[in-house]
């Protein structure tokens, strides 16, 4: 039988990197995104170029309203923060964050899972470059695997045991995006950026581009992003 993966794509590098790990174990991926009321849409279209280009089995975006409940810089009406030290990033839960989201995902990506008789969802978490994100963390995501597998007919009834794969979670930025070379990930494709112009032009100080920056720098690679700033 085929190998089936739902991957969870948002259209950024970590995400993209991790469908190209999932493509080289020879998974046929279902690719999902999410329109869930971000500050901009542009990362959906991201998403759709990087999933025809690499080949995905069906790609899928989910339209759900996380901005009727406000509560992150990129849900609600609060700035999102710029020019931030590295120090500053890795301490406490930054204003990003979105409340629940990703459980949200997850639990979308287990339905498509289970109906696809698929037995791997891959998330693209990372624990180091996003550690105030309490969503992102090794223990969460054990956690969400025990309940999936309590959750679904499929595992209740010894069909299918869900098992949600991390390959990033403990990579640098720097290792991530060298990872993602050796595979053939066009970065170039990729958008990271929490508050980009009408233009998809990155604005170069939000702590998404700093860490994008930082990670092409690390890496050894140069970074073809169009910023707005320097």
């Amino acid at each position: 039988m085929d190998k089936k993966a739902v991957v969870l794509l948002s259209g950024g590098i970590d995400s993209t990197t991790t469908l190209a790990i999932a493509k080289s174990q020879r998974y046929d991926v279902y690719a999902m995104s999410f329109r869930y009321g971000q500050r901009h849409a542009l990362e959906c279209e991201r998403a759709k170029q990087i999933a025809q280009q690499m080949g995905v089995k069906k790609h899928t975006v989910v339209d759900i309203d996380l901005r009727s409940f406000g509560g992150s810089a990129l849900t609600g009406d609060i700035e999102v923060p710029r020019d931030r030290s590295h120090e500053e990033m890795g301490s406490g839960i930054p204003v990003t964050y979105v409340p629940a989201r990703n459980t949200i995902f997850l639990s979308f990506a287990l339905a498509w899972a289970e109906t696809l008789e698929a037995d791997t969802i891959f998330s693209g978490v990372n624990a180091l470059d996003y550690s105030g994100y309490p969503d992102c963390r090794p223990e969460y995501i054990e956690a969400y695997q025990r309940m999936a597998n309590l959750a679904t007919k499929a595992a209740v009834e010894g069909h299918t045991e869900l098992n949600v794969q991390t390959p990033l979670i403990s990579m640098t930025k720097g290792e991530i995006i060298k990872k993602g070379s050796e595979l053939g990930v066009k970065y170039e494709l990729t958008l990271s950026c929490y508050d980009p112009d009408d233009h998809g032009r990155a604005c170069g100080t939000c702590d998404s581009c700093l860490l994008r920056k930082k990670g092409f720098v690390e890496a050894g690679i140069s970074d073809s992003t169009i910023y707005q700033l320097g």
